[in-house]
């Protein structure tokens, strides 16, 4: 790995670090040789991710769906460790409802998780990346935020406001050195598309058609691009969303229509 790409001596914080792109992001961080601060709903799972992690990994089980969960995680992050020099914002959930089937409280759990935690829980680390000569935030948010994906309104809304945000704070907090970048994974072969992958005949190779590498991602596409973003090799990068999904947003076109999964 080249000097640019070696994160040792950092420290990371990767929210929703239990399974997918949190858990592979988690791993390239580690290989990369940063400290990992790992959070997660799921004891058992952090545990298992720390299992494979080489650098003195931190577990803080934590919820990020309430009020007040962002900022006090940002606590307990900083109770744990020195600083922060880096923010995988990954957690969050997928809603697929029709505009009509959507409720308030869709709306209110799909924003509370993916869009509120993760503004307060950045604002919550700021203050240490600074002190620390700046760091880097990545944001993890959707293609469905660059384009309109039917049966998807309110989940599309908050990867918008993810993009959005990633915007402005890079430009609130470029002075102070730390850079603010967002990934817009395309159809990425994690667990929410196991059974669909597995039991509906033809799925894969017909969804494959509509992207331009011709094949599903998966974690570690993100995790590289993740590392990219987190170290030095994209030290003039920030306020950028940038699309890991093959060709599949701006080159690739498809009529297929996505199966109705459970959320």
């Amino acid at each position: 790995m080249s000097d640019v790409h070696d994160l040792s001596g950092r420290i990371a914080v990767v929210t929703g670090a239990t399974r997918g792109i949190g858990e592979e992001s988690a791993l390239a961080l580690d290989r990369a040789g940063a400290r990992v601060v790992l959070t997660g709903r799921t004891s058992e799972d952090l545990e298992r991710v720390a299992t494979q992690l080489s650098n003195d990994p931190v577990i803080i089980q934590a919820d990020l769906a309430p009020a007040g969960a962002g900022t006090k995680l940002a606590e307990q992050v900083l109770a744990q460790v020195d600083g922060v020099d880096i923010l995988v914002n990954n957690a969050g959930i997928p809603m697929r409802r029709t505009p009509e089937a959507l409720t308030e409280e869709d709306v209110d759990l799909v924003f509370s998780l993916n869009v509120r935690s993760l503004l307060m829980l950045s604002i919550g680390l700021g203050a240490s990346m600074k002190s620390r000569g700046g760091g880097a935030i990545v944001n993890i948010s959707s293609v469905a935020g660059l384009s309109g994906p039917i049966g998807r309104v309110a989940y599309a809304g908050t990867k918008g406001a993810v993009d959005a945000m990633t915007r402005a704070l890079a430009a609130d907090w470029g002075p102070d050195g730390i850079r603010v970048n967002s990934i817009c994974p395309g159809l990425i072969a994690t667990a929410i598309w196991e059974e669909a992958r597995t039991t509906v005949p033809g799925l894969t190779e017909e969804l494959e058609q509509g992207i331009a590498l011709k094949r599903w991602g998966f974690g570690d596409d993100i995790a590289d691009v993740v590392v990219f973003l987190a170290s030095d090799a994209s030290r003039y990068v920030t306020g950028e969303s940038i699309a890991v999904d093959g060709g599949m947003t701006r080159v690739g076109t498809s009529t297929v229509k996505l199966p109705e999964l459970e959320d």
